[in-house]
């Protein structure tokens, strides 16, 4: 989970799985894959960030590069 703020500053924790994309016009735009969309105080490369950083601890990123490794070398 990752911890956004809501417009009127109450905190928000998001499944970073379920996001979808993050946009920034200029207000953040947090779409789920559910299709709900939900707008953040968070810039978009504060949100990336923090999903990187997510994906990283539940080790998803790790996995991704053991992947395309084996792939590869098929």
């Amino acid at each position: 989970m990752i911890s956004v703020t809501r417009l009127n500053g109450s905190p928000m924790w998001l499944n970073a799985l379920m996001i979808e994309t993050v946009e920034e016009t200029p207000d953040t735009y947090v779409t789920l894959i559910t299709g709900k969309r939900i707008i953040v105080l968070e810039k978009a490369a504060e949100v990336i960030a923090m999903v990187k950083e997510y994906y990283s601890e539940i080790g998803i990123h790790a996995a991704t590069i053991k992947v395309q490794q084996t792939e590869e070398l098929s």
